[in-house]
């Protein structure tokens, strides 16, 4: 068994002393091989005890937070390591379990190509069905539903199929879930958190009590003492070296506050809005010997398309329109303007927005679509998810979800809330296209390559 599959496996971590770039700084360090390079996790010395409520099954069904939220994974889970525990253990890994992990609650699991079938959107995207009812005060009614899979679903609900988030760079967060349904004006980002963590050890883990306040808050020390974030690209070599700021270590000591950078104005210190919020590459390669060759040349481009993509990143002016969330339906801007959390990418305040990802247009046949009526415009909907909507009732919330954090995105595929982007590729032809932004092929290709660094 390879150490990329021991470590799916496991429900504990390891852990390694290793010197950070100061002498005195010792931290507990992670690292893991991914489609791009090496990327790592660090935190302060206690964080990966073994001991940690992390780390225990907390409920019924042997599952624990660590089931979805992988350390080889980036800290959440993806299809090739789910499908690597599910032949290795015959489909009985805790993951596999069919109150959300199956596409039908209840299905039928017993044979091996049953519960293939029955996990099928679990194996190839890495979605958890997540079943929310209706709001009782909800501005719209669901005319109709389109399951592929016939479901029976509880009368009032919606079975919604949706990535597990990555349980660690949690510290930038403005918001929890994707439809921040743990969100409250008057909790901060840690109560969430510990609401989130009661919330998955009732469902997910089918307790039949709630964990401890002890447990919680070791659970929340853990998700926030965490960073994760690529240390090595295999052609660009060390990422923070030759003045590249990247790594997890880099990422630890970057400022946050709510409202950080937001381009809306809502600055608790009274900060403008700064477009070029990715700096950790500006000076990339910059330092390197141009009258290098071989093997230190292709480096050196390959740095300098790391250097170019986050400049696009930072400055490739487009119209974005028709985002439900914004102020306006035409606005000119960068991908900043909603992945505005500097050297981060998620947004600096909670601001759930719709680009379209759960149209129906959009749809793909293993996703249900529900036709809704709102009330007050007398207009229908189709949608695969309602997102925020299920939470607000608001018909304006519909397809509303919110911008994660972009760090060890090399580690984490498929992207989007309902895995509909296999891969980085993926994902920038969807922005091409969806907002005509005219990326030329070589744009493209630097793009990927600081995406993939970050």
């Amino acid at each position: 068994m390879s150490r990329l599959a021991a470590v799916s496996i496991a429900t504990v971590v390891t852990f390694s002393i290793v010197v950070g770039a100061h002498e005195k700084e010792r931290l507990n360090q992670l690292i893991f091989h991914d489609q791009a390079g090496e990327f790592s996790t660090i935190a302060a010395a206690p964080t990966f005890e073994k001991n940690n409520p992390f780390f225990q099954s907390l409920g019924t069904n042997g599952r624990s937070c660590n089931s979805c939220h992988q350390a080889s994974d980036a800290w959440t889970i993806t299809p090739e390591h789910i499908q690597e525990r599910f032949r290795m253990t015959r489909g009985r890994d805790p993951l596999f379990r069919t109150n959300d992990g199956s596409n039908c609650e209840g299905a039928d699991v017993s044979t091996f190509s049953k519960a293939k079938e029955a996990y099928s959107l679990l194996l190839n995207k890495g979605l958890i069905r997540v079943e929310l009812p209706v709001p009782a005060n909800a501005e719209f009614a669901v005319l109709s539903t389109d399951d592929p899979y016939g479901c029976t679903s509880t009368p009032g609900t919606l079975s919604l199929y949706r990535r597990v988030l990555p349980a660690t760079n949690l510290r930038f967060l403005s918001t929890v879930m994707w439809d921040g349904r743990e969100n409250t004006v008057d909790q901060s980002v840690l109560q969430d958190l510990a609401q989130q963590a009661i919330d998955a050890t009732s469902g997910h883990a089918q307790a039949s009590t709630p964990p401890t306040q002890q447990q919680i808050a070791a659970i929340v020390a853990f998700e926030t003492a965490t960073y994760t974030a690529q240390i090595a690209d295999r052609r660009a070599g060390r990422l923070d070296k030759s003045g590249g700021l990247g790594g997890a270590l880099h990422l630890s000591r970057q400022p946050f506050f709510i409202g950080i950078n937001d381009p809306l104005g809502n600055n608790p210190q009274g900060l403008s809005f700064d477009p070029k919020a990715f700096t950790s590459f500006a000076q990339f390669g910059l330092s390197d010997d141009d009258r290098s060759f071989g093997e230190e040349c292709e480096r050196r481009r390959a740095r300098e398309s790391i250097r170019r993509g986050e400049a696009i990143f930072n400055t490739k002016s487009f119209t974005i329109d028709n985002v439900a969330g914004l102020p306006s339906t035409s606005l000119k801007g960068n991908c900043t303007l909603c992945h505005d959390t500097p050297n981060v990418g998620d947004h600096s305040v909670a601001a759930p927005l719709n680009i379209g990802l759960a149209d129906a247009s959009q749809r793909t046949p293993d996703l249900p679509l529900y036709t809704l009526y709102c009330f007050s415009t007398q207009e229908t909907i189709q949608t695969t998810d309602p997102g925020r909507a299920m939470i607000t009732g608001k018909c304006a919330d519909i397809g509303k979800f919110k911008g994660p954090t972009l760090r060890a995105l090399a580690a984490r595929p498929p992207y989007f809330h309902n895995g509909s982007a296999a891969t980085l590729n993926d994902v920038v032809n969807f922005y091409n296209t969806r907002f005509h932004i005219g990326f030329s092929d070589q744009e493209k290709a630097d793009l990927i390559a600081f995406l993939k660094s970050l």
